[in-house]
């Protein structure tokens, strides 16, 4: 039988009570989301970025070139 529901926080919040006892396995299928992929693709990927953009400060003169290398902290080994 199927149930509907939303998706409150990366959990699926079924619309009404449902009989299933903890560890039942379930597949969710979506249905439709509120934001498609095509609505993203319209918005610009720097207008999506705007709010961390220039924020980061501190970091070495070639952080863009070597960022793997400092997140493994491989950089000047």
């Amino acid at each position: 039988m199927p149930y509907e529901g939303h998706v409150v926080n990366g959990v699926v919040v079924l619309g009404q009570p449902a009989p299933l006892e903890d560890g039942t396995r379930v597949r969710v299928e979506i249905v439709a989301s509120p934001k498609t992929d095509s609505a993203r693709k319209r918005i610009p990927l720097a207008d999506r970025l705007a709010s961390v953009i220039g924020k980061a400060e501190d970091l070495p003169e070639d952080w863009s070139e070597n960022h793997d290398a400092y997140l493994r902290e491989e950089h000047g080994k």
